[in-house]
């Protein structure tokens, strides 16, 4: 089914429906791609609080005018109060996954808004956050994928029924806090005094000294950091460096680059050809991905590692040697600016710790970090973890914007991302046809973030409809069929084509995904 939407001054694609209409209304009163993108995000934040929200953290590539995209990183830092030892002492081999506040930075998304607005905006904040407060404050239609969960949401003490009204009143004074106060009014202010009273009382296991200090919160989280780039088919394909795993991405397209890919994706050797480009990218993240790691000779390592790769077999990666939630949007403004933003509690609902006063869900980000002693991405104080998120933007040779685009999935994002471009910009298909296509993924473990662990061991997950078991099979991949849906991500994809419209495609496995385009 043909999921294309066609525009001509304005577009932008978000997993709900409500979110893309508060961003295209923006770009209607003069906004930004930019506060397109911060209006959606924050109504995001109320509406779907079981993939992100104030809580969570944020990174962005922002294309304006030609040349390189700039790229903001707006992850948390561990506070003040962070030991590893600890945390070891109590038996402890990785982080805990959820109800420990431990395995939770200090929330990056807020500062996101405020440097990219800063930069880029041209409406006030006020404007931007009001279709968020008017939802957070009157209330809004529960979602088919939250209404099954929003039990877990302070003040909602039942399942619901999708269509059934949620109120979130503290995240509505949040937001009016932080329009009319900035950073401080949410760091220092209702939350961030909750934050610190969370980190005292350490939640289920902290060490009672607190996790955070005021300074903790004080430091802004967010930094404009120099983009990645790699070559591949003919497109420069840009993403946010580490603490960023979009590496995998690029390393995986410019090893993708060198193989005789078939022009069809239904052959079984597209599947197979890209799954072995990925697995030879990203079988040894774990060594790798850690904040300010240089990745300039991992991605130089295309060649050697696409000479790993048989198109009648499987490898067998330990013989090789080497030097849930999330949401993603992308707005594309009349002007040309193009926006791709993703922002993330981590798992479902974060650490399943809310901040009691606004309400507000706590991601578990810190579940990147390593509790091996002396490994670069161990726990420690003021550190970021290791990022599943991975925004994509991709320019012409000439240096214009082609596309913007991403996708939630954990581990699995940089592999939903392969395929997307794959089908975009090697086999020619449109951004509906690219984006409602069956996928493939790396089995990602019982968490979703455990794909590289034992990544001989890790299945090739094949989604419902693609044809291509028979075929990955005879070549040695063991395979496991799941039905079509968000196990495989939710993508977007705006592509900006050369008489400048705009063809863009919200992923239908998200239900009441939309593109919004004026």
């Amino acid at each position: 089914m043909e999921h294309t939407r066609f525009a001509r001054f304005g577009m932008v694609c978000t997993v709900d429906h409500l979110a893309s209409t508060a961003g295209l209304s923006m770009l209607d009163q003069g906004g930004s791609a930019a506060d397109a993108a911060i209006a959606a995000n924050a109504v995001l934040a109320v509406t779907a609080p079981h993939a992100c929200g104030l809580g969570g953290d944020l990174f962005a590539l922002v294309h304006e005018g030609g040349g390189a995209p700039q790229a903001l990183n707006a992850s948390g830092r561990s506070g003040s109060g962070a030991d590893p030892g600890r945390l070891r002492a109590e038996g402890h081999d990785r982080m805990p996954f959820q109800r420990d506040i431990r395995s939770v930075p200090v929330p990056g998304c807020a500062d996101g808004w405020m440097a990219l607005h800063a930069r880029y905006g041209r409406l006030p904040l006020a404007e931007l956050f009001a279709p968020a407060i008017r939802y957070a404050d009157e209330g809004f239609p529960a979602s088919p994928l939250l209404a099954p969960a929003a039990a877990v949401l302070p003040g909602v003490d039942a399942a619901l029924a999708p269509g059934d009204l949620i109120r979130r009143p503290g995240v509505a004074r949040t937001l009016e806090t932080l329009a009319a106060d900035g950073r401080d009014g949410f760091y220092l202010g209702e939350f961030g005094k909750g934050l610190l009273a969370l980190g005292r009382d350490g939640a289920a296991g902290g060490s009672g000294e607190g996790e955070y200090t005021e300074a903790d919160l004080e430091r802004v989280n967010a930094d404009w950091v120099e983009p990645l780039r790699a070559r591949a088919f003919g497109h420069d394909v840009w993403t946010i460096p580490p603490n960023s795993q979009g590496y995998l991405l690029l390393l995986a397209l410019a090893i993708a680059d060198r193989l005789d890919l078939p022009r069809d994706p239904s052959d079984p050797l597209w599947a197979h050809l890209l799954a072995e480009a990925a697995r030879a990218a990203g079988h040894d993240r774990p060594d790798v991905l850690f904040e300010g790691a240089s990745v300039d000779g991992v991605l130089a390592s295309a060649a050697e590692r696409r000479a790993t790769i048989d198109p009648s077999r499987r490898a067998r990666l330990r013989d090789l040697t080497s030097s849930g939630d999330t949401t993603y949007l992308c707005a594309v403004d009349s002007e040309g600016m193009g926006v791709s933003l993703i922002q993330s509690n981590a798992a479902g609902f974060g650490s399943m710790l809310f901040e009691p006063a606004t309400g507000i869900n706590l991601h578990n980000r810190g579940i990147g970090f390593s509790l091996v002693p002396g490994h670069p991405a161990e726990y420690g104080p003021g550190r970021r973890p290791p990022h599943t998120l991975a925004p994509a933007l991709v320019t012409r040779p000439d240096g214009s914007l082609r596309a913007v685009l991403g996708t939630m999935g954990g581990d699995s994002q940089p592999q939903i991302l392969l395929q997307v471009v794959a089908r975009l910009l090697a086999s020619g298909e449109s951004p509906g046809q690219a984006i409602g296509a069956p996928r493939w993924r790396v089995g990602p473990g019982l968490t979703g973030f455990d794909a590289w662990s034992e990544p001989d061991e890790a299945s090739l997950d094949v989604e419902q409809g693609a044809g291509w078991t028979e075929g990955l099979q005879e070549r040695g991949h063991p395979v496991r069929g799941l039905p079509y849906g968000g196990a495989f991500g939710y993508a977007h994809l705006i592509d900006v084509r050369p008489d400048g419209v705009l063809a863009g495609a919200a992923d239908p496995r998200a239900l009441i995904s939309s593109a919004a385009g004026r």
